[in-house]
């Protein structure tokens, strides 16, 4: 039995792609580095005792979504793809459930109560339905008698309606542009690009015009003397104040004045007391990431694990942009995590689900990868 365990290990450590295991575990550590300087800011100002209330909870989910993205990382590519099958079934039925039954948060109702802990099934449809979306491409192009495009699309629809159900515009945007992406890899037409890239465009005008959120913040984004622009004004002048070095671990005046401090804007956290080389690096462990994953996409044999890989890779990398970009008032505000260093159980757990199915897509295995690759 332990032998049969120390051979198993054994292959999945020779096949795993360790610069991706690597950077992944890099940017979970760096979150827990960073929820340790905002936690006891955080925790004072809501009146927990405890300073490290956030960095306990979020060093636990980091170890649950470890050990998750470790044992989903070993499965083959038919169990990932079954494994990412069940949990958009999972996540579609939480969400139609947290329509009923969520809890309303700042006028949305996106987490629904399971157990001790609030669960956001959004976070877990991303990624399941990437590679869900990835295979249903894939059969249709071998010639497999599934409509695998229309059911797609299908599932993509009600996906989107669910989300817009809550309403979570910024998931709707990140859902749609993954979604597009692995249509257009998957072997899509320039008419389709212009048609998708019509309705997006159309979908986010009504959007603007229907959801007043929405509406509120392009216009603060478009002219900052429109509405209240607390957040990014604080969150630029802690970048600002952050130099090349940074004020220094915990120094960092930005954590006591954000109520997201340790979520949504842990980047600017990140930049104030650890300054300027802090954020290039996590900016270019996500670049690794990106890049890594979407060579071996190109390198891989099977068009499916090919498109799921891309799929996934592009999620990390748009989430990330959107995040960076949200710190540094380049877009509208979103509330999207930074993947793997913001707070957030479901957001953690999720993202590690996810980097789970992209190690398991990307293992070395035999026929996995092109013979170029092997030599």
């Amino acid at each position: 039995m332990i032998q049969d365990i120390s051979r198993g290990l054994g292959t999945w450590w020779r096949g795993v792609d360790r610069t991706l295991l690597v950077v992944v575990i890099a940017l979970i550590v760096i979150g827990l580095i960073l929820s340790m300087a905002a936690s006891p800011a955080i925790a004072g100002r809501i009146g927990i005792d405890d300073p490290f209330h956030f960095f306990y909870r979020q060093s636990v989910f980091a170890v649950a979504g470890l050990v998750g993205m470790l044992g989903v990382s070993a499965l083959n590519p038919k169990g990932a793809r079954r494994l990412a099958v069940i949990a958009l079934g999972c996540s579609l039925l939480l969400m139609v459930a947290t329509i009923f039954v969520g809890n309303e948060v700042k006028g949305a109702t996106r987490w629904i109560r399971v157990g001790p802990l609030s669960l956001q099934a959004s976070e877990f449809l991303k990624p399941a339905l990437i590679v869900t979306a990835a295979w249903l491409f894939a059969e249709e192009k071998r010639g497999a008698p599934i409509p695998g495009r229309a059911i797609a699309f299908g599932i993509y629809i009600v996906s989107i309606g669910l989300l817009m159900a809550q309403p979570d515009f910024g998931q709707t945007v990140l859902l749609t542009l993954c979604f597009g992406g692995v249509f257009f890899a998957s072997g899509l037409s320039w008419l389709w690009v212009s048609v998708l890239g019509g309705l997006a465009a159309t979908g986010s005008t009504l959007a603007y015009f229907t959801f007043p959120h929405v509406a509120s913040r392009v216009d603060r984004f478009m002219n900052p003397d429109s509405g209240d622009t607390y957040q990014i004004d604080q969150a630029i002048e802690a970048i600002s104040r952050g130099g090349i070095a940074g004020a220094g671990p915990g120094e960092g005046e930005v954590k006591n004045f954000l109520p997201d401090a340790h979520a949504d804007f842990i980047f600017a956290v990140a930049a104030e007391e650890f300054g300027l080389m802090a954020s290039l690096a996590i900016i270019g462990l996500f670049a690794i990431l990106v890049a890594r994953a979407w060579t071996q996409a190109m390198r891989l044999q099977d068009n499916f694990a090919q498109l799921a890989v891309a799929g996934l890779a592009l999620q990390f990398a748009l989430q990330a942009l959107v995040n960076i970009g949200v710190n540094l008032n380049l877009i509208p505000p979103k509330g999207m995590t930074l993947p793997f260093v913001s707070y957030g159980g479901s957001s953690m757990l999720a993202l590690a689900f996810g980097a789970g199915l992209l190690l398991a897509f990307t293992r070395r295995r035999p026929g996995a990868y092109s013979l170029r690759h092997s030599s």
